[in-house]
């Protein structure tokens, strides 16, 4: 993420400005997708509890099946790097109908981050926000275990 998008999540307003500016961080990592195949190009900013954000862009491989999504790279890249709690994570597509994380995202981001904000939003401005629960109804998680 550029400084530029980290000051103004840092600085941001309660509520509407700081979804803006964790949008903002998404549709930048959205620009390093790596879509060859698809064409489909989806970022995900993902917010700690300490305020630091992860950006996240998919990566497309010929096989389809090792294909990783924009969520996970995100997630992946914030526990790899020590974060373990989690707000909010921002995801941007080019589509008119805003893109849910799809079921293995969801399942990734019930694991490691529980009931946080989901924001969804395209390149137009159109917006809406969900907890996970919402989207995700009967996680399986450890408590199965």
């Amino acid at each position: 993420m550029s400084p530029k998008a980290s000051k103004a999540i840092a600085r941001g307003k309660p509520g509407l400005g700081r979804s803006k500016a964790l949008i903002a961080a998404a549709r930048e990592a959205r620009a390093n997708a790596c879509a060859p195949y698809s064409k489909f190009r989806v970022g995900a900013a993902l917010k700690t509890s300490s305020k630091k954000i992860y950006g996240g862009c998919n990566v497309e491989n010929a096989t389809y099946g090792l294909t990783v999504c924009a969520e996970r790279v995100a997630v992946w890249k914030a526990v790899s790097e020590g974060a373990r709690k989690f707000e909010a994570i921002a995801i941007v597509a080019d589509t008119d109908r805003l893109t849910p994380p799809c079921g293995a995202c969801r399942q990734i981001l019930w694991e490691f981050c529980g009931n946080i904000e989901i924001i969804l939003a395209n390149l137009r401005g159109k917006t809406e926000s969900y907890r996970l629960a919402e989207l995700f109804p009967k996680p399986f998680d450890g408590k199965f275990l």
